[in-house]
This record gives C-alpha cells, structure tokens and sequence, in this order.
C-alpha cells in the first residue's frame, strides 16, 4: 500500500512538472541603445513580471543580452521592465523572448521627444518618417529642423529613431512606419512584425503604441502632434503604393483629423479612473510625487479623455522636477478642457508652462504661454508675468 501511494505522489509530482514546463520560458532579450547604432546596454536590470507570479531579474551582459528563466507564459500578460542609469525606463508588453530593445538617453530640452521603433525578425526593414512643415525625415533625409534620424536599421529588429530636439509651436507633425521590405507586396507583413513605438518625453516613456493585427497594408501611421503639442492616435494601416518612399506631399495626403482615433471608456473604467485620481491626490497632498504620478497615470489608462487627471499630472510633474513631462501634461489638460471649468483649465494649463518655460530662461516662449493665458481668462496675475517677459526683452 505504501509502495503504491508512493508511486501515485510520484506520477503526480511529474504530472505537475510537466504542467508547469508548459508554461516555463527561457526570454533572452537583448538591449541597445536607442540613439548610437549597435551600441549594447551593459548592466541594465531586467525585470519580467506578471500578476500572481514572483517577478524574475536578470542583468544585461557585455553584448547587452540577458535571460530570464520564468516560471510562467512568456505571453500579453507579461511585462519586461527595463532600467538603468542615464537612460529612461523602458515598460513593454510581451512576448519578448528573441527580442531586441533600445532604450532612450534622458532628454534635457523641454521641447524634445524621441520616437523609437523595434520590432521582431520579419520583415527585415521598416523606416520611421515624421513629417511636419517643410521637413520630411527618414533615411534619405535625416536632418531636419530641429530633428533628426539618429539610427536607420534595415536587418530586423531596429531600433529607428527620430528625435525631436524641439517642437515647434504651431506646427503640425505627423509620425508613420513603412514597410519598406514589402513596398511593392503589401499583405500582412507589417501587421505581423511585432512592431512597437514608443515615445519618450524628457525622462519618461509617455507613451506605447502596437501595431494593429489583421490588417493588410504598408503603412502604418501611428500618431499626430498637433499644433499645440497634444498626442493624437490613429493607429491604422493602409495600402501606399509609392516609389517616391512617401514624398511629403503624399504623405500628407493621407492624413486627415477625420482618422483620428477618438478614446472612449465605459463607466466602470471612469468610475475606476475617479478613485485613482482621488488616491493621486491624496499622494500628491502628502507630497509622494512619485506615487502620485503613478496614480495618476494609471487614472489616464484608464479613460484617456480625463482631463483633470491629466491637469493634476502636470502640476505633480512640475513638482517632482520632471518639467518636459509636466509641459505635454498640461497640453494635454488643455485639448480636453470641457465644460464650465474649461477656461479656466486651459488658463492655468497655459500659465503653469509659462512658469516652466521663465525657470528655464526661454522668455519668448514663456510670454507666448503666458498671453495664451490671458486669451482664456482675465487674471491680473498673467498680466504681471506678461510684463516681466517683456522687460526681458521677449517678443
């Protein structure tokens, strides 16, 4: 009898092993730099974790390569974590075993953005291209005002990336991928890369986009940034037929404010978003920046049309220092001004970039915020930040 038990708590315990062999996973990952080409990240911390499960670390190698032996699915409900100094962190959904992913210097300017392209092994070369007034960058233009392509990768993988050293005010750009490997043979290939962008504001990745399943074309735009700063989705692939690698004018063609995606969440998500807000500023009160952030970020994945989330995340922003990160918050606060309050919103929106700009000694730019201030409310305190821009010498 004994024997016999033990031989069912041994097939047992084999039957359980084999189970979880199942759902164990080797993910070797390998990390570059997003703006020198083929430059390896040594002794970055790798974090894999999914809900229930203890999270698995690893450190990146001399070649920028690591792996994390993980007891469960390598699969959309984990997340690969990546940090290390001088760089921003990078947060990306898996799979991402066999993959190569580039994170992002910190960025200083405040008017800066970097936009950064991977994807998987097929197909071998897509371009990242950004238009705007004037400007057409990819990889046969790479400079441009005020930005440029710092790395171009035609065999797998990438990264490219665009960086913005600073916006312009007032101008529209626009940011799309092209699979320049099927020019010529658009099918599924775009749609089945694993292609992810990612962009990145002064020290923070503000924002992740996936490329969109099931969908046949060559081109896949991704995002806008309006005249005034603000991120607009599109998210959509279409079918381009161009041996001119989509001219400007082409390009601009497509686009139309008629495409963009327009956010909606049902009311257990507000509901939810509320309560996260609320706990947001309950930290920010106890000035737990940080955990503030993190409240309100998670409020904004929630319901992307919360304006007051995106006001407060400005303000907690400017607080904790992180300044870029706190002006395209509150450009955000100021596109989705609604209501009674609306004005007085954008106001303060306005005012707040004015004060970010003046520490930072851009007087020019101070004085255009701080008079868009004034266009939406009559405050004698605008009037005095006007003044002392203009006898600065701003214009």
């Amino acid at each position: 009898m004994k024997k016999e038990n033990a031989l069912r708590f041994f097939a047992l315990v084999m039957s359980m092993s084999a189970a979880c062999s199942v759902f164990a996973a080797n993910v070797d990952v390998q990390i570059l730099s997003a703006t020198v080409k083929d430059k390896k990240i040594v002794n970055a911390t790798l974090t894999l974790q999914k809900n229930g499960e203890q999270s698995i670390t690893a450190t990146t190698d001399a070649q920028g390569q690591a792996s994390l032996n993980a007891p469960f699915a390598d699969s959309a409900d984990a997340l690969l974590i990546v940090k290390t100094s001088g760089y921003s962190n990078l947060v990306v959904k898996c799979p991402c075993a066999g993959m190569t992913y580039a994170i992002s210097p910190v960025m200083t300017n405040l008017d800066g953005m970097r936009i950064v392209l991977n994807w998987g092994a097929t197909p071998k070369d897509l371009d990242s291209h950004i238009v705007y007034p004037d400007n057409h960058i990819y990889f046969s233009s790479m400079k441009g005002a005020d930005a440029q392509l710092d790395v171009d990768d035609t065999t797998s993988y990438g990264p490219e990336t665009i960086t913005l050293e600073r916006k312009h005010d007032g101008e529209r750009y626009v940011y799309a991928v092209h699979d320049y490997t099927n020019r010529e043979n658009p099918g599924l290939f775009l749609s089945k890369s694993s292609a992810k962008v990612f962009v990145y504001v002064g020290q923070t990745l503000i924002r992740t986009y996936y490329v969109p399943t099931n969908q046949v074309g060559n081109l896949w735009t991704v995002f806008a940034i309006t005249e005034g700063g603000e991120l607009q989705d599109f998210n959509t692939i279409k079918i381009v037929n161009s041996h001119e690698r989509l001219q400007t004018a082409e390009f601009q063609g497509i686009i139309n404010t008629s495409s963009v995606q327009h956010l909606t969440s049902d009311a257990t998500s507000q509901t939810s978003a509320k309560a996260l807000n609320t706990k947001g500023e309950l930290a920010y009160q106890a000035k737990k920046y940080d955990e503030a952030i993190s409240f309100f970020q998670a409020a904004i994945e929630l319901n992307g049309n919360y304006g007051q989330a995106y006001s407060n995340l400005g303000l907690t922003f400017q607080k904790a220092g992180r300044v870029a990160e706190a002006l395209w918050a509150n450009r955000k606060a100021i596109a989705l001004a609604s209501g009674n309050t609306a004005a007085t919103v954008r106001a303060s929106s306005h005012y707040n970039n004015g004060r970010i700009y003046e520490a930072a000694g851009q007087w020019n730019d101070a004085l255009r915020e701080y008079n868009y201030a004034k266009q939406q409310k009559n405050n004698p305190v605008y009037d005095t930040a006007i003044q002392r821009m203009m006898e600065k010498g701003a214009h």
